[in-house]
């Protein structure tokens, strides 16, 4: 991929370590750009993760069935990377989904390629440890906050962190991110006015 059209990216590694000039050429070399509609599954329930994506433009959800309801686990907002970790290190088929949420378009990282590259350029696995590190601390504090904090507290959160974003997303996938029936928010909502 022509290292132009992963600026953003790029720009989004260096919160986190920026890559030497011969690192980023390889690195563009293990990314492709794909386009999806909104709605439509990134990667569907039963697929093993290969691909890490970088959300150049959109949004996306994870989800997940349980007891036949759509559970919405997480969501990646333009900037952000989203893959199924759980699948994309065991290598099994995982019982999660990506889908978008809007018109998107991702950079797709090809996870084994990016493995490779960790033993040329020890900078790259460094970069990535890290991001790991961030969404490993991510996911604690979201399990953090559905433990000591309460869903009006959880909403406040999110809405603080991704205001915009959020009237884009429909009610019922924040409401099951939070862990509450669309009524709860319903009534969360109107509360805090």
């Amino acid at each position: 991929m022509n290292l132009s059209q992963l600026h953003f990216l790029f720009r989004f590694f260096d919160n986190f370590q920026p890559l030497s000039d011969a690192a980023a050429l390889a690195f563009s070399e293990i990314c492709h750009v794909l386009e999806l509609e909104k709605n439509k599954d990134l990667q569907p329930i039963g697929h093993t993760c290969r691909t890490i994506y970088f959300v150049d433009k959109g949004l996306a959800r994870i989800y997940y069935y349980k007891d036949g309801v759509d559970i919405t686990e997480s969501f990646s907002f333009e900037g952000t990377l989203i893959a199924r970790v759980e699948s994309l290190f065991t290598g099994r088929p995982s019982q999660k989904a990506i889908q978008t949420l809007q018109p998107s378009r991702f950079i797709g990282i090809n996870a084994a390629q990016l493995f490779k590259l960790y033993d040329e350029f020890h900078e790259v696995e460094r970069l990535f440890r890290k991001i790991f590190e961030a969404a490993y601390v991510e996911t604690v504090n979201r399990i953090e906050g559905i433990q000591f904090h309460t869903a009006e507290e959880r909403y406040s959160a999110l809405l603080a962190d991704s205001p915009d974003l959020l009237k884009q997303i429909p009610l019922k996938y924040i409401a099951s991110y939070l862990g509450i029936t669309q009524v709860s928010l319903s009534r969360i909502r109107a509360k805090m006015g």
